[in-house]
C-alpha cells in the first residue's frame, strides 16, 4: 500500500506505465466538478469510476487479482482498513468478472484516514476495507482508478 498526495504522483511513474497513466489522468481532471460515472482512460488497462456515497459503519475487506486500485478522495474523508491479504480468510470467493474477493480479517484491524487530496494505492497483496465512517456518516466523492497489472 502507498499513501500520498497527487503533487508527488511523479515519484510513482517509473513503477508501471499503466500506473503512470492513471495518476496522470487524476492530475489532468477537474475532479471537483467531474460527474460520477465510469471513465475509460486506456481501454480495459486503465479506467476510473467516480463515486458519490455516504460512509458506513462496517464493510468487508476486499482484494483484487487483475487490477491495482488508486483510490483518491475528492471531497470528504473516510477510514480505510488495510492489512496484508495473508491476515484474512476468504468469505466470498473470487469473481473473475468483477475482479473481487471478499475477506474476513483474522488480526487486529488498522486504519488509514483518506482525506481530501490523498490517494491510496492497493496491490493484490493488500486487503482493504474502504468507505468506513471516521466519526459519523459523511458524504464523500471519490474516484477509484483501476490499473491493470
Amino acid at each position: 500500500m502507498i499513501k500520498d498526495k497527487l503533487k508527488n504522483a511523479h515519484i510513482y511513474y517509473p513503477m508501471s506505465e499503466n500506473l503512470k497513466k492513471g495518476l496522470e489522468w487524476l492530475i489532468s481532471q477537474d475532479l471537483v466538478n467531474i460527474e460520477p460515472k465510469k471513465y475509460i482512460i486506456d481501454g480495459e488497462s486503465v479506467w476510473a469510476n467516480v463515486q458519490e456515497y455516504e460512509t458506513k459503519d462496517e464493510a468487508k475487506y476486499e482484494t483484487h487479482r487483475k487490477y491495482i486500485d488508486i483510490q483518491y478522495m475528492i471531497k470528504g474523508k473516510e477510514f480505510v482498513g488495510v492489512t496484508d491479504k495473508t491476515n484474512c480468510s476468504t468469505c466470498v470467493e473470487y469473481n473473475s468478472d468483477t475482479d473481487l474477493e471478499f475477506m474476513d480479517i483474522k488480526v487486529k484491524e488498522e486504519y488509514q484516514i483518506l482525506n481530501e487530496g490523498d490517494f491510496l494505492i492497493f496491490y493484490p497483496t493488500d486487503a482493504h476495507k474502504p468507505s468506513i465512517n471516521p466519526d459519523e456518516k459523511l458524504k464523500v466523492k471519490k474516484v477509484i482508478v483501476k490499473v491493470s497489472l
